[in-house]
């Protein structure tokens, strides 16, 4: 029971929130880091990773200035979860297609609408300059595709384990 508690404290803490924003930029700062000084140019998946690191960011913010109301706070800990599971599910396909057990289209659309031409608005963090093949290594024979399946895997275990905490804590405040 005390790990419930503990994670109960957590997704009340603004260091949670804060963990998930400095987390996010870091990643993103590291892309483009890779991207500008290493001239690692990044791919269609890679721009999609992107995205979802920034939604998160975005919905970390938001739960950092609502985190003591219970029903918004849940609802931004489901969609930082649903969130995760989105990344994972883009780091694998980044992994599979480094590792050639999966093949699939990887042009140089990034197939979002056009209302939302965030490639256009700002290129410079959502442009997709090559097309899919392989990741950079990072550190210890680690590639970027590795890194980001086994950060979003435990992600998405930690974030479910927070939203089950916060639903079970919400449920039983009202009785």
């Amino acid at each position: 029971m005390k790990i419930i508690k503990i994670l109960q404290d957590v997704s009340h803490s603004h260091w949670y929130w804060l963990a998930y924003i400095s987390g996010g930029l870091s990643l993103l700062a590291a892309a483009l880091f890779y991207q500008y000084q290493l001239e690692e140019l990044p791919c269609v998946v890679c721009i999609q990773v992107r995205l979802w690191i920034s939604l998160i960011v975005i919905v970390s913010i938001a739960g950092l200035l609502f985190r003591k109301m219970a029903w918004l706070n849940a609802g931004l800990q489901i969609i930082i979860l649903l969130s995760v599971i989105g990344l994972a599910e883009r780091s694998y396909l980044l992994l599979g297609t480094e590792r050639g057990f999966i093949f699939g289209d990887c042009g140089f659309d990034a197939g979002l609408p056009a209302w939302f031409a965030i490639e256009q608005w700002l290129p410079w963090m959502y442009q997709v300059e090559t097309s899919c093949g392989y990741t950079p290594e990072i550190i210890f024979g680690v590639t970027m595709a590795e890194a980001l399946m086994l950060l979003s895997a435990g992600l998405t275990l930690f974030s479910l384990s927070i939203v089950l905490v916060t639903i079970k804590e919400i449920i039983s405040n009202k009785t």
